[in-house]
């Protein structure tokens, strides 16, 4: 239900080139990255969401200069990270001076920093993607946001001490390089660009979405635990992961039933739906499609990964 809200009007919206995540995505992520965050430190970002996600609008132009220009290098420059972590230690000299408010704000907008290197279309170099690819792939992304499993991407992420970062910062830059060019052979082909509408769950289109996206929410709360904990702030009752995989002694499943053209169609909503794949629970609602475990809050695809326990 929240990811289907944020389809209203942004697709037309994308019509234009975006620089980078768009508005709404920028919400989805700011909110499935709490969820892997200490409780108290979700509770206080969730009540500055507002300011946060302005925070993110008003990043220091001459730190996302010096970042657009080693993203189409293909690597961080020593000078630049040595920028972010600046920005970084900012925040927390904030909490250090018991400006609290103000620096729970700037740590929530710090997010821009892990949302651009996890973005593999700012890594596509300097030739870019032929006109269109990028708004389509964006608008592809929002259509899609609903049907994809968002998972912990790097689990031991969450671990990281701040003088970390800018080693874990380098490792995005890289992972998102080696997907960027799948965007553009696969959404500009023969001299067309493919309309976002003709592709699904089977393109690999829909892979390196769904990579990136999670990549993307696991590094924000990386990012901000790191710092967090650094400034000695509340890191109890943090949510629990667990490992899941397929069951290798699993019996296989029985075939669908077949259907005639008119007899007992599938849902829509089902119909849609890539195979193996549940949706997470929304912070305002919950799944339609519960886990096969039972329990709410848990999102897992046929794939091992990690999940959470709210």
């Amino acid at each position: 239900m929240r990811r289907a809200l944020l389809l209203t009007g942004l697709l037309s919206a994308l019509a234009a080139e975006s620089p980078a995540w768009p508005t709404a995505l920028m919400q989805a992520l700011n909110r499935d990255a709490r969820r892997l965050v200490p409780r108290s430190l979700a509770r206080l970002l969730g009540e500055r969401e507002r300011e946060v996600l302005e925070e993110t609008r008003r990043f220091p132009p001459e730190l996302v200069q010096l970042v657009a220009v080693d993203l189409s290098a293909g690597r961080l420059r020593p000078e630049t990270l040595a920028a972010l972590d600046a920005e970084a230690g900012g925040v927390g000299e904030m909490f250090r001076q018991q400006r609290i408010s103000e620096g729970l704000v700037r740590l929530g907008g710090l997010m821009r920093i892990p949302a651009d290197l996890a973005d593999p279309v700012l890594s596509a170099g300097p030739e870019g993607y032929p006109a269109g690819v990028t708004g389509e792939y964006y608008a592809f992304v929002v259509a899609s946001l609903d049907k994809m499993p968002v998972v912990l991407d790097d689990p031991p992420a969450l671990r990281l001490s701040r003088r970390d970062l800018p080693d874990y910062w380098q490792g995005l830059v890289e992972r998102s390089r080696a997907q960027s060019p799948l965007i553009g052979s696969e959404l500009f082909r023969d001299g067309r660009l493919v309309d976002h509408r003709r592709i699904d769950f089977r393109s690999p289109v829909y892979g390196v979405a769904s990579l990136s996206y999670s990549r993307a929410v696991t590094a924000i709360a990386a990012t901000w635990i790191a710092i967090w904990r650094d400034a000695r702030g509340d890191t109890t009752r943090m949510p629990r992961q667990r490992q899941v995989a397929p069951k290798e002694d699993a019996p296989p499943l029985a075939p669908p039933a077949r259907r005639g053209p008119q007899e007992n169609p599938p849902p829509k909503e089902e119909a849609q739906r890539p195979p193996g794949q549940w949706k997470v629970r929304s912070q305002a609602g919950k799944s339609s499609n519960p886990p096969p475990t039972g329990r709410e809050g848990v999102g897992v695809d046929e794939r091992r990964g990690w999940v959470t326990d709210e």
